[in-house]
Parts: C-alpha cells; sequence; structure tokens
C-alpha cells in the first residue's frame, strides 16, 4: 500500500464570505463543495480546489464565526505549500497578492504570504511529473496557476519521536533533515518538520486543523489495520464522510492526521458544471436541511459572476 500524498488541508476561519473572497477570488480555486462539518452541522465546511475537484489541491475550511485568531505551535501544521511552474508565475503571484493588499515575501525560487487570518502559504518552483491540478480563472493564466499542494509544514521540537511511523507505518519516504516524501504511484507530497517557537499553540483562526493523505479506496481497511498494529497511535475507526472515507489519528509529534480515500468525490452528488454552487447535505443530514441552513452566513462566490458572462 502506497499513500499518493496530501489529499487535503483542513483549516478553520472566522469568515466564511471572506474566505471565500480570498481563496476563490484572489487565489483562484474553485469552491467545489459548500457544505457542513458532519461532527457540528451548524458549522460551514467549504473546499476548494482545482477544476474537477481532486485530492491534492483541495484546502477545506470549517467556519467559527467569532472565533479568536489562533496561532501555530509544536504539534501543529503552519505552512501550507502550493506548486507553481515558473519564476513568471512568482511574478505574477506577487503582483496580484501585493495589488490585493497581501503582503508577499520573494525568494529565489518561492514567494510567502499568508491570509486574512494569518495562515501562512507558500508557492515554491516545482518541476514535477505529477498531473497539474489547475482551476480555472479568467484573470489567472492556466501556467501561472497554483498546481496543487507540494508540501506541509509543521512545527516539533522533537521530529525523531515520529519517525517511525513516518517511515515504517505509513511509509514516508526520509527525503533530507527533519523532512519525508509520501509518494505513490500517481502523486506525492512532502512533510517537513520546523522547531516549534516558544509559544503555544492556539486552534483559532488562521490554524490548520489537519492535514489530510490519499489512500486508494481498496487499502483503507488495510490501512486501519496497519495503524492498531503499530502501537504507536490510535486511530479511529473507518468513518463515511460520503465524499470519502477517512481514519484520524495523532502522529507522534501531535498533528492531526487523516488517511482520506481518492474518491468517490465530489460529483457524487453534484454535476461537475455546477459544484460548490448551492449547499449540500449528505444523505444523513438532508432531511434537517430546513433547521441547518438558515443557521448559516449567507455568501457569494465570486465566480458565479463569471461564468455567467
Amino acid at each position: 500500500m502506497k499513500l499518493e500524498g496530501i489529499h487535503h488541508v483542513t483549516a478553520i476561519t472566522a469568515e466564511a464570505q471572506k474566505n471565500v473572497d480570498f481563496y476563490a477570488g484572489v487565489l483562484g480555486l474553485r469552491l467545489v463543495k459548500k457544505s457542513v462539518n458532519q461532527d457540528q452541522t451548524s458549522v460551514y465546511h467549504l473546499f476548494y480546489a482545482d477544476e474537477t475537484g481532486d485530492p491534492g489541491s483541495d484546502i477545506t475550511f470549517f467556519e467559527y464565526p467569532g472565533i479568536t485568531q489562533g496561532r501555530a505551535g509544536s504539534g501543529m501544521v503552519h505552512r501550507v505549500t502550493w506548486r507553481v511552474a515558473s519564476a513568471d508565475a512568482l511574478e505574477f503571484w506577487q503582483q496580484r497578492l501585493t495589488q490585493a493588499g497581501y503582503e508577499a515575501t520573494r525568494t529565489e525560487d518561492a514567494l510567502r504570504f499568508s491570509d486574512f487570518e494569518g495562515l501562512e502559504h507558500e508557492l515554491q518552483v516545482v518541476q514535477s511529473d505529477d498531473e497539474p491540478l489547475i482551476a480555472n480563472h479568467p484573470e489567472i493564466p492556466g501556467e501561472l496557476a497554483l498546481q496543487g499542494f507540494h508540501a506541509v509544514r509543521a512545527y516539533t521540537n522533537d521530529p525523531g519521536r515520529s519517525n517511525a511511523l513516518l517511515t515504517e507505518t505509513l511509509g514516508f519516504r526520509p527525503h533530507a533533515e527533519n523532512s519525508y516524501e509520501s509518494r505513490g504511484e500517481g502523486r506525492g507530497g512532502f512533510y517537513h518538520y520546523d522547531p516549534a517557537p516558544e509559544q503555544v499553540g492556539l486552534q483559532g483562526a488562521g490554524s490548520v486543523h489537519h492535514v489530510a493523505w490519499a489512500s486508494h479506496p481498496e487499502d483503507q481497511e488495510g490501512w486501519e489495520q496497519r495503524l492498531r498494529d503499530s502501537r504507536q497511535t490510535h486511530p479511529t475507526p473507518i468513518i463515511d464522510r460520503f465524499y470519502f472515507r477517512s481514519i484520524y489519528f495523532r502522529e507522534p509529534s501531535g498533528v492531526l492526521f487523516e488517511i482520506a480515500t481518492i474518491g468517490p468525490g465530489f460529483t457524487v452528488d453534484e454535476p461537475l458544471e455546477h459544484l460548490g454552487e448551492k449547499l449540500s447535505l449528505t444523505p444523513q443530514f438532508e432531511h434537517l436541511r430546513d433547521q441547518i441552513e438558515p443557521k448559516l452566513t449567507p455568501i457569494h462566490n465570486p465566480r458565479e459572476s463569471w461564468t455567467r458572462q
């Protein structure tokens, strides 16, 4: 069994509309699913990805209106790294972000910035045989667009304690000091450790909740058994999330991991051309629509203004 890199990254926001404006409007990702947290249905769960909602490009957010600002600390992911194709893309994104009011710091092969709530991002020029995962946006040429995830960076003061779980159980390959690669037959992604800051982490707006790694559906029972046999963590049973099946556990450094299946995907309840246009409730919650929908923040998707032109 092999994991196929990063499936999705889930974070927290206090303001759904600003979140949509940034990730769909500024970064040009497609809002592919507007749903609710299946463990707390009063909370939005917004999914952004490439044009077809593929794993490997999917950043998601729970909206908790009014929640305090988060702060990344030990045992938390603190930065999300995206692939771009060229230095020209970095130049394009530095100008676009600056014009939108976001400070972006350029290095030779990367660009770093934070969203409106402080969630750190990095764009990195990556040459890869992996399929570019690109969303359509009228202001962003395809050759300059984000191409999916490259890595996540987490804080820890003891990276060695996670080595056995990452390499022996999950099959990650050591790549450099405190860095690992998860690579399957179709896709890969990196997991990096950085020394933790002195301040204790705080889950809140602008912080990452968990990172999910992609599994082939037929392997999910095998991953559950392998995690239990490892005795290095305490995985949940397989949970059916309708769009994928999930196993959750904390790796020894404290970061919350998920193994999520590649499919059935977001078109299971919406046609591809209309992904994310309406509130999607999974079958166990559809009968509660009249109770759930009025409690959610009304949001406008900037994509609607140009897809109708």
